[in-house]
C-alpha cells in the first residue's frame, strides 16, 4: 500500500546526501553487512543485516548530528549546542561535538536508561534530566535554546540531519547493489527519509518499507490525514522510536518515497531482539531490532529479492535487556508458567516433578501456596516457571501433566 502525500518534497536531495558523506569520512564508520540464513529461509529471499549498532556511540546518529553541527557558522558554535534524545541521539550529539570542539548541552528523559546517561556524559556533553517522554524533553531543551542562544540540534527534524542519516542508504547501495527492499525503524523519521532520499534517487525500484512500534505509531494516522498528528502516550520498550509525534521535514519525505509503513508488536520486537543475540550474535536495542520484528512478523511480503534490515541501535540497558529476554523467550515458547493443584502430602511435590522430568522440561522456579480460600483442606497451589524448548513442547508438557490426572489452573 503506498500512501502519497501532496506537498512537494522538501530540499533534502542525493546531492546533499553524497556531500555528508564526504564530510563524514573518517569520522563515522562504514558498518558491516552481515547476512541471516535464518531470516533468508524465513522469507524465502536473501535477508542482509545492515549493522549499525556497531556504529561509533552504537548508533547511526552521529551520522545526522556531526553534519549537522560541522554546518553550524562560527558564531553559532561558540554558542554551544543544545539537544533532547532517549539516549541515541544524546550520545550522537555529544560526540559529535567534542571531536568538533563545540559545548553541549543534552536533555534526557527521567526515565533515560543510566548507560545511555553515563555514555552522553563520557562523551563531553552536560546532561539535564526532563520529562518523561522524549517529546517533553524536546519541549524543555527548545526551551534552554530560546533562553540561552544555543543551537538546537533537533533529533531528526532538519534537513543536514536527514542528509546524515541518507549516508546509510548510500552504504546499502554499494554493499549488495541487487538490494531489492529495505526496512527501516522509525521515530521521528529521520533516518528513513535520509535513506529515502539516496535510494529512491539512484534506485527507484527499490522498496522501503518503515517500521513502528504499534504502541507508538504515529505516522500510519498522519499520513492518512495528509499531515503529522500527534498520538497520546506512547507505550514501548523501544525507546529509539518512542516518538509521539512526526517531524514535519521528514514526514513530507517518507509520505512522497516510502512504499509502505508496517507497526510490530512487543512480543514481536522481544522476540527479534533475542533472535539477534542468538542467531546473528548481535546486541541490539529493541528500537534497533524493529526492521526484524517486521520480518519475523510478516515474513510473506518479503519475498521476491533480497532484502536489507537496519538494525539502527545496539544500545541497551542491560536490566532492560534480562527483561526482554524472559519476555523474549516466553513469546518464542521458551517459558513455560503453570498453576496447578496438588495433594498436601509428602511426595506430592516429587511425584509432579517427576513427570516434568519425562518430558525433559526444566524447572526455574516453584512456588506454593496455601492460604487461598478456594483450596480444598488437602490441598496446596503450586506455580512452576519452566524452561521448554518451544511451542510444541509446551504442548507436550501440558498433555504429560493432563495425562497424570493434574489439573492446570492457568497458563
Amino acid at each position: 500500500m503506498n500512501y502519497r502525500v501532496p506537498q512537494p518534497v522538501p530540499q533534502v536531495i542525493l546531492d546533499d546526501v553524497r556531500g555528508a558523506q564526504k564530510m563524514l569520512s573518517g569520522v563515522s564508520r562504514v558498518t558491516a553487512m552481515e547476512g541471516s540464513r535464518h531470516l533468508s529461509a524465513l522469507t524465502g529471499s536473501p535477508v542482509h543485516l545492515k549493522c549499525e549498532n556497531l556504529q561509533r556511540t552504537g548508533s547511526f546518529k552521529l551520522r545526522g548530528a556531526y553534519v549537522r553541527i560541522a554546518g553550524l557558522r562560527p558564531e553559532q558554535r561558540a554558542a554551544g549546542v543544545v539537544a533532547a534524545s532517549a539516549g541515541n541521539h544524546a550520545q550522537g550529539v555529544a560526540l559529535a561535538s567534542s571531536l568538533l570542539g563545540v559545548r553541549s548541552t543534552v536533555f534526557m528523559p527521567v526515565g533515560a536508561p543510566l548507560p545511555k546517561v553515563a555514555a552522553t556524559q563520557e562523551y563531553g556533553a552536560e546532561v539535564r534530566m526532563h520529562g518523561q517522554v522524549v517529546d517533553e524533553t524536546l519541549a524543555a531543551a527548545q526551551e534552554y535554546a530560546d533562553r540561552t542562544g544555543a543551537v538546537f540540534i533537533h533529533p531528526f527534524d532538519h534537513r543536514d540531519i536527514i542528509a546524515g542519516q541518507g549516508t546509510v542508504g548510500l552504504e546499502i547501495l554499494e554493499q549488495c547493489p541487487e538490494v531489492r527492499t529495505i526496512l527501516v525503524g522509525i521515530g521521528g523519521g529521520g533516518l528513513a527519509a535520509g535513506v529515502a532520499v539516496a535510494v529512491k534517487a539512484l534506485r527507484p525500484d527499490v522498496r522501503i518499507i518503515g517500521v513502528q512500534a504499534a504502541g507508538a505509531a504515529a505516522y500510519p494516522p498522519s499520513l492518512k490525514v495528509g499531515h503529522p498528528v500527534s498520538i497520546d502516550d506512547p507505550i514501548t520498550m523501544a525507546d529509539g522510536i518512542k516518538v509521539g509525534r512526526p517531524g514535519d521535514v521528514p514526514f513530507k519525505i517518507i509520505g512522497e518515497l516510502l512504499d509502505d509503513v508496517r507497526t510490530v508488536s512487543e512480543d514481536a520486537l522481544s522476540s527479534a531482539l533475542l533472535l539477534c543475540l542468538e542467531r546473528a550474535k548481535l546486541v541490539v536495542e529493541p528500537a534497533g531490532c524493529s526492521t526484524v520484528a517486521a520480518l519475523l512478523s510478516e515474513p510473506e511480503l518479503y519475498g521476491g529479492g533480497p532484502v536489507v534490515a537496519v538494525l539502527s541501535g545496539g544500545n541497551v540497558d542491560p536490566l532492560l535487556l534480562q527483561r526482554i529476554l524472559r519476555h523474549g523467550m516466553a513469546a518464542a515458547g521458551r517459558y513455560l508458567s503453570l498453576r496447578l493443584r496438588v495433594a498436601d502430602r509428602p511426595g506430592a511435590l516429587a511425584g509432579l516433578l517427576a513427570v516434568l522430568s519425562v518430558v525433559d522440561a526444566n524447572v526455574l522456579d516453584v512456588s506454593h501456596v496455601r492460604t487461598d480460600p478456594r483450596l480444598g483442606l488437602t490441598e496446596v497451589e503450586v506455580e512452576l516457571h519452566l524452561e521448554t524448548k518451544g511451542p510444541e513442547h509446551c504442548a507436550e508438557v501440558a498433555r504429560s501433566l493432563h495425562g497424570a490426572g493434574y489439573k492446570v489452573m492457568g497458563q
